[in-house]
Order: structure tokens, then C-alpha cells, then sequence
């Protein structure tokens, strides 16, 4: 009976233990936490959204893609890394492609990349950055390298019919360098880059 007792109180305790911890880290800690997100930095707490005339456009955090209906790429705008989440760009299927670089489908989408950036861009396939044809680990990266920025610049100026020089300048003032000086490789933002470059015909 003594023995039934002591299993019982060491349930008894063991709920209480649970039913305490579960409000105050499952439910307190998640309140109080999201309160200070949304005080300190409401933008980034709430997805990091750009909007254009109040009306939201993408979000700073996840890349998309700048092509037309078929999915060509719009000679327009500056083209995001390549995407192999879901369908492109899909945050609930966030992943790689998770392919070797020796994988024969791995290998084939990446010439074709390369060949559809000589085409379009006039420039040989050794000027290419990796991140023009492969795709992040995690499908939505929104970054792309200046590198491959900078080799986009002569197709957009033509495009929009703007002096070359000055789009350059463009892609040159939105690098954003290492984060806390050290860490990374410097980076641009497409989606910035390209709002900013829609300001220029303006």
C-alpha cells in the first residue's frame, strides 16, 4: 500500500511539474517572446515584407522569380539564384535538389543553366558563377553573388534602354557585405535590387 502511495505522489508531482512547465515555457515564454519580436523589430518579426504602395510585393527573406507565364526569364530584371524548392521559390517545400555534382540530372541542369545565360546574356560560360546555376540548399535563397549581379547588367540596361554605367552603379550600392564583417560571402538582394531598378525608370 506504502508502495502505491509513493508511485502515486511521484505521479502527482510529476503532473504538477508538467502543467507548470507547459504554461510557463510552452505558453508564457512564447507570449512574452513574441511580444519583445514585435516591440524591437516589428518588420522582421512579422516575415520581413516589402511593400510597394501599400501593397506587399515579396518578402527580403525569400527569393522569387522573375520570369513570365512559361517561366522564361524576363531580359527586364535581374534573375534570382535557381530554385529546386517545389515548383521554385515554395516556402513549404524548402530543400536543395539534394543531387551530387557527379549526378547526370544534376550535371544536365546545370549546362543547360549555363547555356541559357550565354544566350541570353552574351558572355562565356567560364565568367559564370556557381550560384547562376545551381540552386541553394534551401531553394530560397534571396540573395545572389555581386558577381553574377554585375554579369546581368548589360542585358538589363539594354532591356530598359538605360546607360549601362548606370546600372552598374545601381548593382554596386545594393551589395550588402559580410554579416558582422566576417561572416559569409557579400551578397545582393534581388528583390531590393530590382524595386530599386523600377525607380529608375520613373
Amino acid at each position: 500500500m506504502n508502495g502505491l502511495r509513493g508511485a502515486w505522489r511521484q505521479y502527482w508531482v510529476a503532473l504538477r511539474a508538467m502543467i507548470v512547465l507547459t504554461i510557463a515555457l510552452g505558453i508564457a515564454y512564447t507570449f512574452v517572446i513574441t511580444g519583445i519580436g514585435q516591440l524591437a523589430l516589428p518588420a522582421q518579426s512579422n516575415g520581413s515584407i516589402i511593400s510597394v504602395g501599400g501593397k506587399p510585393v515579396g518578402s527580403a527573406l525569400l527569393g522569387q522569380s522573375f520570369t513570365d507565364a512559361h517561366g522564361k526569364p524576363l531580359p527586364q530584371w535581374f534573375q534570382s539564384r535557381p530554385s529546386a524548392a517545389g515548383d521554385g521559390y515554395d516556402g513549404a517545400a524548402s530543400s536543395g535538389s539534394n543531387l551530387a555534382a557527379s549526378n547526370p540530372a544534376q550535371q544536365k541542369a546545370v549546362e543547360q543553366r549555363i547555356a541559357t545565360i550565354e544566350a541570353s546574356d552574351g558572355v562565356p560560360a567560364h565568367t559564370i558563377p556557381s550560384d547562376a546555376v545551381t540552386a541553394s540548399a534551401s531553394g530560397l535563397d534571396p540573395h545572389i553573388s555581386p558577381a553574377y549581379a554585375l554579369l546581368q547588367v548589360d542585358r538589363v540596361a539594354a532591356a530598359r534602354g538605360l546607360p549601362a554605367d548606370r546600372v552598374r552603379a545601381l548593382v554596386e550600392s545594393r551589395m550588402q557585405g559580410r554579416d558582422l564583417g566576417y561572416l559569409g560571402d557579400p551578397t545582393v538582394n534581388v528583390l531590393q535590387l530590382n524595386l530599386a531598378l523600377s525607380e529608375m525608370d520613373k
